[in-house]
């Protein structure tokens, strides 16, 4: 059997130091370094393997700025046939369902598929929302947390983890499994095929391609959810210097640790 595999990727900030824009209180990605991530990278993984072990394709499918491309580019590094990124500043400032809704178009947009696979989460949002609400929007069945996946008689053979428990189903194509971080270990991309697919094209989708062309479905005018304020924590680092005996150097410490309810 050939597996139509689709995986969503996202960039994120590389920094935890990341700039909050004060008026809007979103991320301020432009300049910022970024990568792939980390997250997606079991996905991705998971898609070849099971694209070697079964047949078919996989594309990467990414929304955000121009600069998103990239991650698209490391996907083709290790191993994806195609890429997609869906661009539009109309886009900017999407909560995740607004992000699940574009994304929703754009897979309605590329056409039919078999399988879509997310990673857990993302390091910028932390959510773990996206991936269930994509499947909501295309009417699919899925599963999280998912840490085994192999194709039995046109299902997905999942094995996934809620708490302490474990659980085994199978799901009817087309579906969508976001992947934890156990299921595989990556693989380093690779500079022939970097090399390889540095003329392979990354389409682009804009919201004129969309089937739903209307705005106020995207971005901020389609976030129900919005921001009232983000910050960065905080970070104090005090230095002290103590010059004493090892004794009284042992019992003083002894004592801050405890003040800090430490021991």
């Amino acid at each position: 059997m050939n597996i139509n595999i689709i995986v969503c990727v996202k960039q994120v900030p590389a920094s935890s130091k990341t700039q909050v824009d004060p008026e809007t209180g979103l991320l301020m990605r432009s300049g910022a370094e970024s990568r792939m991530n980390p997250y997606d990278l079991f996905a991705i993984e998971t898609a070849l393997q099971l694209k070697q072990r079964y047949g078919g394709q996989v594309t990467a499918l990414t929304m955000g700025p121009p600069q998103a491309e990239a991650v698209i580019r490391e996907a083709f590094a290790l191993g994806a046939d195609d890429g997609v990124l869906a661009t539009d500043r109309r886009f900017a400032g999407a909560d995740v369902l607004a992000t699940s809704y574009t994304l929703s178009q754009a897979i309605n947009r590329l056409g039919a598929f078999d399988l879509i696979l997310c990673g857990k989460q993302t390091t910028d949002g932390d959510t773990a929302q996206v991936g269930s609400e994509l499947a909501e929007r295309l009417g699919i069945p899925s599963a999280a947390n998912v840490s085994s996946v192999r194709m039995e008689n046109g299902r997905a053979a999942v094995t996934y983890e809620i708490n302490e428990y474990v659980f085994d189903t199978r799901i009817t194509l087309p579906c969508l499994i976001c992947v934890d971080k156990d299921i595989c270990t990556p693989r380093l991309p690779s500079y022939v095929r970097r090399q390889a697919s540095a003329g392979l094209r990354v389409h682009t989708l804009t919201l004129d391609d969309m089937p739903d062309k209307d705005p106020s479905h995207y971005g901020l005018d389609g976030s129900p959810t919005q921001v009232k304020r983000i910050f960065p924590p905080e970070i104090e680092v005090i230095h002290e210097v103590w010059r004493e005996s090892p004794s009284e150097t042992a019992g003083r410490l002894t004592s801050v640790l405890a003040d800090l309810g430490i021991v």
